[in-house]
């Protein structure tokens, strides 16, 4: 099988395709990041580079069999301005469309992030193919809730796994069965204030008063929530199923997870990213793919 991977990171999928078990023949990568790229030969010295992805052509790549990748997220995200295809990195998603139409793939899947609805539709529609909603909670510790366009078929969301974020921590406590999600801005760190009033930056606690119990909380349900006081009270007792946890500021002291467990969340092999300084791990392995979720979209490929 020839692969050709838009937008390739560290190769996340190339990661999933050994998983899956799929023979890869020639892999091609775009990726502009010299950094990824680096850690992408590290693991995989056979691949193709082929840089900047406007670049590529059908005569470059010949016959290619499976067209992936994950066009850059930040003009769709609901956490950056929803610029949608007016940013200059969401617009790179049209030579994806270009690549597939040229290239006439037997299978492709394309992954983004979640978006306003027009957004989407444009996608869908660029596409012909309704987007699979997937949580990488399923697979890992992480809550990562991701949109695939595929024409694999049979795709369906993948059995939970069970995997807790206590699970894949090398050291320290928490207060949550799944971690949030990672972002390639992660390697900045986080704080109190937004890990417990905006949940970003997930936070591991190594020393203080952390008390009180989690309820799992699926973001596509509509679940009882997990109450923080900083006041070290506890809301009065009562019928409904609702948990409180008091935190001690004082005493409490954190750490943000670290490259391996990141890379734990992100189900990529350990020390797979460590070619490079631990800033350059982070943004990678925030901009990466769950390499399990892919592993199971692929898996449909006969």
């Amino acid at each position: 099988m020839n692969v050709l991977s838009l937008f390739d990171g560290m190769s996340c999928g190339q990661i999933a395709l050994n998983k899956a078990g799929i023979k890869v023949d020639k892999y091609f990568a775009s990726e502009i990041d010299q950094h990824a790229i680096k850690v992408t030969q590290a693991n995989f010295p056979d691949t193709i580079q082929l840089g900047d992805v406007q670049n590529v052509t059908a005569e470059k790549v010949g016959k290619i069999d499976l067209l992936i990748g994950g066009s850059p997220c930040q003009g769709f995200s609901f956490a950056g301005k929803n610029l949608n295809f007016e940013d200059p990195r969401s617009k790179l998603f049209f030579e994806y469309v270009r690549l597939l139409k040229e290239l006439k793939p037997k299978y492709f899947l394309l992954e983004n992030v979640r978006m306003k609805k027009e957004s989407q539709d444009i996608i869908s529609e660029c596409l012909g193919v309704e987007p699979i909603a997937i949580n990488s909670n399923l697979v890992s510790a992480q809550n990562r809730f991701r949109l695939y366009w595929t024409n694999i078929p049979n795709v369906t969301a993948p059995n939970d796994k069970g995997i807790i974020l206590s699970d894949i921590l090398e050291s320290g406590d928490t207060d949550r069965e799944k971690s949030h999600c990672i972002d390639a801005n992660y390697f900045k760190g986080g704080n109190l204030k937004s890990y417990f009033e905006k949940n970003r930056r997930q936070l591991v606690f190594t020393g203080g008063a952390l008390r009180g119990r989690y309820i799992s909380q699926d973001p596509a349900k509509t679940q009882q929530q997990l109450e923080i006081r900083f006041d070290g009270k506890s809301n009065a007792l009562n019928t409904v199923r609702r948990t409180t946890l008091a935190v001690d500021l004082e005493s409490l002291t954190y750490r943000k997870l670290t490259p391996l467990e990141c890379e734990r969340l992100q189900t990529v092999p350990e020390g797979y990213t460590d070619h490079v300084s631990n800033t350059q791990r982070y943004r990678m392995l925030g901009n990466g793919w769950t390499v399990d979720v892919i592993k199971h979209i692929l898996g449909g490929i006969k």
